[in-house]
């Protein structure tokens, strides 16, 4: 089904030229003057080959039929990482390559979508935050708090953010999965 490039997003599978690609970022750029354009980088799913295209954001781009089922992370292992159909009790067994650098944010137990295309997974989306905890942060410098600077911390699954001065080392706090920024305090 075709539709318009710039409604295209993250995990989304493009038809072109007969080939599967799944977009790794989509970015649309709106120039001071000129055409509106939509940045797309993508990977091949038949061999791993990542491209980048610029459409009009405007221009139609062929959306490919894939399967989008919610799926359970169960472990992973050498084969790769397991999903469960919570429906079927399905096992599918995802290669690390498709799940990326986004294997960092996925927690057991976690409710992820799934693309699947003929029966074989092609992508994956995150939910957009996770909840996770503070390991290790710099202490806050005196006179610090009057702007609103942001301080490194490093989080449990071992990536580093800036989080706002007052959080300290053990703190539960949510986390953008798109690009690993702060978002709040968590609640529970």
């Amino acid at each position: 089904m075709k539709v318009i490039a710039s409604t295209l997003r993250k995990g989304n599978v493009v038809d072109m030229d007969g080939k599967l690609y799944v977009v790794l970022t989509a970015q649309n750029i709106h120039p001071g003057k000129g055409t509106p354009v939509t940045q797309l980088d993508m990977r091949r799913i038949s061999d791993g080959v990542k491209v980048s295209e610029r459409y009009r954001t405007t221009e139609q781009v062929e959306r490919a039929f894939v399967e989008d089922r919610e799926h359970t992370f169960l472990y992973q292992d050498g084969e790769g990482f397991h999903f469960m159909n919570p429906e079927t009790y399905d096992q599918v067994v995802v290669p690390e390559d498709i799940i990326g650098d986004q294997k960092a944010y996925l927690q057991e137990g976690m409710a992820v979508m799934l693309s699947t295309h003929n029966g074989v997974a092609i992508a994956i989306e995150l939910p957009a935050r996770v909840t996770l905890e503070i390991t290790e942060t710099e202490p806050v410098v005196k006179g610090q708090t009057a702007s609103s600077s942001y301080k490194p911390a490093m989080l449990s699954n071992g990536v580093r953010t800036l989080v706002p001065p007052h959080i300290q080392a053990g703190t539960r706090v949510v986390i953008m999965t798109e690009d690993g920024s702060y978002v709040e305090r968590a609640k529970d």
